[in-house]
């Protein structure tokens, strides 16, 4: 199978957290890129380079680990994603691909002004994530091409980030003017009725606008799902990712084949669950196929996922969503949580079950002894208590905290000092005391007379 080439990470201030390379659309081989040129110059001499199906085939094919990991099969059982709408803030999604074609919404791109006047986005990033969220195939039978974890959602796409091969990459990541898409992106998914919201991007620092966005989104009952970070080679722990690192956001890190957690990926106290993210499958643009590996299509996979819960369940919270996503999650570390794994791998059918059996409570406690939200406050005879008293603010100063806490710590050691002088004297003075009357002792005992009192003993 293609393994992803090393292509390095951008260090600007916004990244797309992915290792790609493009499929051939003729012919899929367990080879390197090097070694696919002379196959492909053979099929082009003998004019059999037309066969886009069998490619695809092959594609759905390589598709079937993951699938099976995540066990999306028995979830489509109960639902498939219909009637939900998923947020990607990426870098545009190609909506004519065969495999997304009728389900994507374009929306505005928010970085307008980075690129040169007449350069089209590339859209690369972006499709290859909406194809892991809603890929529904192509064929008879949508049997071939990509399949997603939600086949039946449809893709909200908002540009927030470009490529890093696109010209305007570089202003972009250093122009004041486009901090905030992130935050505008949010704000408008949320407005637009996204039930789910996609981030397979990351930042250093997070700003106060983004903050606010998410706070906003989780208001509105929207779940936000982020990758963790690619950057975790080499290093125990961290570092954290932004937005994937702030309140509400569900962190999503990569496992490898064998369901560890993938070298590349961040190891942070903030990482929720983990999913797939070596040697994925995915569309590109113009009807491309590529395979790759990262966060980003881990958390791709997660919120394809998040999207067939809220399918069942589109009343459902955030945080219930959340619990039902690490509830139902499968190799679970032996402690219960790893700051590589999070609650462990996602797990389609189980998630599903677990929100189901969280769909049954109600987000408010009720019952004997409860208060009526809707009612106002009484106490514990049932009358309305009267006004109260405002609340005292006591502002204490920290300078005069801070000269008082160091006064009492130096009259602390002060006292420490001379307990320890007065200790150091008796058991001086108790040690001379000592050695005087050994000395007299010694000076009136004489061994070699006997003392009064004393029966000598004659030798046997």
């Amino acid at each position: 199978m293609l393994t992803a080439r090393a292509v390095p990470l951008p260090r600007a201030v916004l990244s797309a957290l992915t290792r790609a390379v493009p499929l051939p659309r003729a012919v899929l081989s367990a080879c390197s890129v090097l070694a696919l040129l002379p196959v492909l110059l053979v099929l082009l001499v003998m004019g059999t380079l037309a066969a886009g199906p069998a490619l695809a085939d092959q594609v759905r094919g390589s598709q079937r680990q993951v699938m099976r990991t995540l066990d999306v099969a028995a979830a489509w059982r109960i639902t498939r994603g219909a009637g939900v709408k998923v947020a990607v803030l990426d870098s545009g999604v190609d909506p004519r691909h065969h495999d997304l074609a009728g389900s994507v919404i374009t929306g505005p791109d928010l970085t307008s002004g980075a690129n040169p006047r007449g350069v089209a986005p590339l859209r690369l990033h972006g499709t290859y994530m909406a194809s892991l969220i809603a890929g529904h195939g192509h064929g008879p039978g949508r049997a071939d091409g990509v399949i997603g974890v939600a086949p039946a959602a449809r893709v909200l796409s908002v540009r927030v980030i470009l490529e890093d091969d696109e010209p305007g990459f570089h202003d972009f990541n250093s122009e004041a003017r486009f901090e905030n898409v992130v935050a505008r992106g949010i704000r408008y998914a949320v407005d637009h009725g996204a039930a789910v919201i996609n981030m397979s991007i990351s930042k250093d620092q997070p700003t106060r606008q983004e903050r606010a966005a998410i706070r906003y989104a989780i208001s509105k009952g929207v779940v936000l799902v982020a990758a963790a970070g690619n950057d975790g080679a080499g290093r125990k722990d961290g570092p954290y990712s932004y937005p994937a690192s702030l309140p509400g956001v569900i962190s999503v890190a990569a496992a490898d084949r064998g369901m560890h957690k993938a070298s590349f990926s961040n190891r942070n106290s903030l990482v929720l669950l983990a999913a797939p993210g070596v040697d994925i499958f995915g569309a590109g643009p113009g009807d491309q196929y590529w395979v790759g590996r990262g966060t980003s299509q881990a958390t791709a996979l997660v919120s394809g996922v998040a999207a067939l819960i809220k399918a069942k369940y589109p009343r459902m919270s955030p945080a219930l969503v959340a619990q039902a996503l690490t509830t139902g999650a499968t190799r679970r570390p032996a402690r219960g949580y790893d700051p590589g794994m999070g609650f462990g791998v996602v797990n389609a059918a189980r998630s599903l079950a677990e929100a189901a059996r969280l769909a049954r409570h109600r987000h408010t406690a009720s019952g004997p002894g409860v208060q009526d939200t809707d009612l106002p406050m009484t106490d514990d005879t049932g009358a309305a208590p009267a006004a109260l008293p405002p609340v005292q603010v006591v502002r204490r100063d920290t300078g005069m905290i801070t000269v008082y806490g160091g006064v009492a710590l130096a009259a602390t050691a002060c006292a420490g000092a001379s307990l320890t002088v007065v200790i150091m004297l008796v058991r001086r003075t108790r040690r001379t005391r000592s050695d005087r009357d050994h000395r007299d002792h010694t000076e009136h005992d004489d061994p070699r007379e006997p003392q009064p009192g004393w029966r000598q003993q004659a030798p046997t």
